[in-house]
Order: structure tokens, then sequence, then C-alpha cells
């Protein structure tokens, strides 16, 4: 059934977080400022993430640096600490959501988290040919088995599940500790599919990171893409011209549509209701059939680049897109009417997987997770890019966490991209969709986005060098901070209810892993 509309207003900021951007040395500025921190100041910040003042957006690093993403209120900065030593004090030991951030960091940087509580490697399983690959001096790490947290109590036994699984799935394993059909713990491990895409950015012309920047995660190219784009023209000082905002917009919104349409449909096999995801996964093919028909690519990849987008809508795209567009109004609340009117498949979907409105807030986490807990957080709102801050629409909000509660934000997402969609045809810009991009100047040459995909906010930042390639480059999937949760989530649940849980999070692997 459908959950009672909840929203959430936003915690007033104090301030807190431009005043350690003033406090700090500011070493780039501009919508988000970064400061060089001195150790006392460093832990200044700390204690905003332990109060709950401040919301952790990434955590990164490079030899002899560590870098946070940081937001309070309408405010997002950046803080950087000097490591000469190749060590920092541990966020982690106060603010869980930073810990797989800072074992990560381990694994790629070599910086050591001083007093982390769980410094187990994340990424490197011990199979990479070159270990602490962003670090000056590389150290190998040799394969060990993985030491999986230890549960006691009577009764107690073990499910592993993947990495490999049934299907087109990517790896990702997940041990269940079980008593009889109830999950004492989830605990995953990921890291499979990472590529070393930030490494690849590394000294790459802005043409081919942007290339790389929307094969990060193949579901959220256009989101990838866009992000990748607003932080190098954020770094160059230019703005993409209006044709080229509305033709990114129509692309996200599209992509928007496809996915939360496909996981609608997923969620509803999960839970043996397959009439529900072929319907779905029938509207969704005509998403992408539309896409290949206004831009060249079913999931429109490479179409978004720095300065603005690669080509124009084809000839009829508009036309094709407003007939999409009715074709789904038509069609989809039939379906929603057979979701919400189906007492059996009600019965597995209400109050399955609960994620709790604290764990969200602690975690920061996005899109439908954060959302269907009460964080009413969508960067298309809260911070507003390009045309986001001239439409009209709403970011929908629950309270109950659960797995309806997750599909009924996808379903309100839905409606929500509808009339995106209408209000972008109605009025095409003008030419250009393009303009060239500068050569960097020695003020301006990092720059940072926060892009709305359908899973929540990706994050990405960007460093350019007097040439114009990029010096450093990184990025942080909405999946780092929904993982956790769905470990949470599952928790005194039964076995027959994980994969419909993970479905309902449909947190990504590739993003996650880089």
């Amino acid at each position: 059934m459908s959950p009672a509309r909840s929203a959430r207003p936003s915690r007033a900021g104090s301030g807190a977080l431009s005043a350690l951007v003033r406090a700090g040395r500011l070493v780039a500025p501009g919508a988000w400022p970064r400061s060089v921190l001195s150790t006392d100041q460093w832990l200044q910040l700390y204690a905003g993430f332990q109060a709950g003042a401040f919301d952790l957006v990434a955590l990164w690093g490079e030899p002899g640096w560590v870098h946070i993403a940081a937001r309070e209120a309408q405010t997002t900065a950046i803080f950087s600490l000097a490591c000469p030593q190749g060590a920092y004090p541990a966020l982690g030991r106060l603010h869980a959501p930073a810990i797989r951030l800072e074992r990560a960091l381990a694994d790629l940087v070599g910086l050591r988290p001083q007093g982390l509580p769980d410094a187990r490697p994340w990424l490197d399983h011990g199979r990479w040919t070159t270990g602490q690959p962003l670090s000056r001096r590389r150290r190998r790490r040799a394969a060990q088995p993985y030491a999986f947290l230890p549960v006691e109590g009577e009764g107690l036994h073990e499910i592993p599940v993947g990495p490999v699984h049934a299907g087109v799935i990517e790896p990702g394993h997940f041990r269940l500790t079980v008593n009889g059909e109830t999950i004492v713990r989830l605990e995953e491990r990921l890291g499979y599919v990472h590529r070393g895409a930030a490494a690849l950015m590394r000294g790459a012309a802005v043409s081919r990171a942007a290339r790389l920047a929307g094969r990060i995660c193949g579901d959220s190219t256009v989101a990838y893409a866009y992000a990748f784009a607003l932080a190098v023209e954020r770094a160059l000082g230019v703005e993409a011209p209006p044709r080229a905002q509305w033709l990114r917009a129509l692309m996200a919104e599209l992509e928007r549509l496809a996915n939360h349409l496909g996981d609608i449909g997923a969620v509803c096999n999960d839970a043996a209701f397959s009439l529900l995801h072929a319907h779905c996964g029938m509207l969704r093919e005509q998403v992408l059939r539309a896409c290949h028909a206004a831009f060249g690519h079913r999931l429109m990849m490479d179409g978004v680049a720095p300065g603005g987008v690669t080509a124009d809508l084809r000839d009829g795209g508009v036309a094709v897109l407003m007939e999409l567009v009715e074709t789904v109004r038509r069609t989809f609340p039939g379906l929603v009417d057979i979701y919400d009117e189906t007492n059996s498949l009600q019965d597995r979907v209400v109050g399955t997987g609960v994620v709790r409105p604290e764990w969200v807030r602690r975690f920061a986490a996005g899109g439908y997770v954060g959302r269907a807990a009460g964080r009413p957080f969508d960067a298309r709102r809260q911070a507003p890019y390009e045309l986001y801050g001239e439409l009209a629409f709403d970011a929908p909000v629950l309270s109950e966490g659960d797995v309806n509660a997750r599909v009924w934000i996808r379903i309100r997402e839905v409606e929500q991209s509808l009339a995106i969609l209408d209000q972008l045809l109605a009025a095409p810009p003008d030419l250009p969709w393009r303009v060239d991009l500068p050569k960097p100047s020695k003020a301006a040459r990092e720059g940072a986005a926060l892009v709305e995909s359908f899973r929540g906010d990706v994050f990405l930042w960007v460093r350019l060098d007097a040439t114009g390639a990029l010096e450093a480059c990184w990025f942080r999937d909405p999946s780092w901070f929904q993982w956790p949760l769905l470990e949470a989530a599952i928790e005194g649940g039964i076995v027959g209810d994980f994969p419909l849980c993970n479905k309902s999070f449909n947190c990504a692997y590739a993003g996650h892993d880089g």
C-alpha cells in the first residue's frame, strides 16, 4: 500500500563548516572551496561529523595528503591535511561512514588511518599486479583468506553467496550468518570490479577522461559524465551553453526513468511476481529505444562532455520523446495499481528490510534509500546545478524505510521525471550545444560536482595541470553509503527476504569498486 508522505525539513546549519574554510589556508576558491587545515583544525572537522553537524560527502587522498568533502545545510567544502609520514588520525573511529572509505584509501594510496577500528583491506584482494597503485611507493600485498567478522552463539551457521551470481549480475560476496532462517549478521565483501579508473584518468586528456568517467558505472553513465563535465567546467571557469544544459537534463531524466522502471519490475520479480517485471521491462525497453532514436545510443553513453554535449538531438527527437512520455504516462498508473492492490505482493514488501531514519542521517545516504527513510536530500533540489534550479518538481520523501517505501519513491520519481521532461520538451533552447574549453589558469584548476543519479548523489572532483590534462581525479558513488545500510536492514530478517531487500537497494558494484 502507498505509505504516508512525511517530508522532513533540512537541518539548519550553524556556519561551522564555512568558519573552518576561512580558518584554513584556502588553496582553491569556488562553489566547492578547498582549504588546507592544521591538525587541530582537522580534529575540529572530525568533531562536527561526530556531533552529526556535518555530512560526509567523500574521503580520498593522494601521496602525502588526505582530503575530505563535507556538507552542512547549503554549504559544501573540501578540506585537506598534509600527511608527511604517510599517516593521519582515522575519522572512522568517530564516524562509521568513513571506515570503508579509509580502508580503500589505505589500499590505493598507502595512507594509514591511525586508530581505525577495522583495518582489513577493502578493495585490494591481494590479486593486483601493483599494490597501492596511487602511491609513490607501491607495495603489493600477498593474497590471504579474508577474515570475516566472528559471530558467537549456539546453532549458528554461515551461508556464502557469491561473488559469482546467477544471471547477468556483477560480482560481490555476501556472508550470511543465520540461526535457522533468521539472519544474525550480513557482511559484504566488495572490490571484485575494481578497474583502477582513478589511476587511468591521471595524466589523461580531458576528452579521454570524460569517456572513462562515463564507464565508471554503466547504468549511471550520464550521471557520471555529467558530474565530470561540471567539475572540469568549474575548474576552467566555463559554463555550458543553454542548449547543452537542456540536452544534459533530458539525458539525465531519461536515464533515471529507464532505471526506475527496471528496478520496480525487478523488485516485484524477486517477490515472485513476474507480471510487473515483464510490463516494467517492456516500458524500460521503450525508453531505451527512444533514447537511441533521439541520441544515437540506448544508454546515451559519451553524450555528455566538458563544454556541453557531443551531438545535438537527432531530427524528430523531440517528437519521439514526447510520444514516449505520453506512452509511459498512459501505461504506468495501471501497473502501479496492480502493485498496490496485490495482497500477496504487499505481504512481501511492507515491513521488510527497514532502514531507520537515524541510519540514513548518520550515513548521509541519498537516493531512494535515504528518501524512503525520511532524509530529503536530492542534489537537484538541495544543491541545484544548471537547469535544475529553474525546473518545477518535487523530491518525494517517505518515512517507513522498508522495501515498499523504496518502491514508492521510485514510483513517485517516475512521475516527477515525466513532469520534468514535459517542461524540457516544451521549450528547446537554440544552438549552440557546445563551447570550446579554455586553457587552465593558475587561479582555477580544481573543480567538484554533485549530480543526482537514479541511485543518489554522485560526487566527482578533478584537478587539472597546466596543459589541461588531469593531474588527479576522484569520484564517489552513492552506493558507498548505501551498502552498509543493507547489512543493517537485513539483520533479523529471514534468508528468503535477502534477495528482495538487496534488489530494493540495487547498490552498484562497479560504481563502488571503481
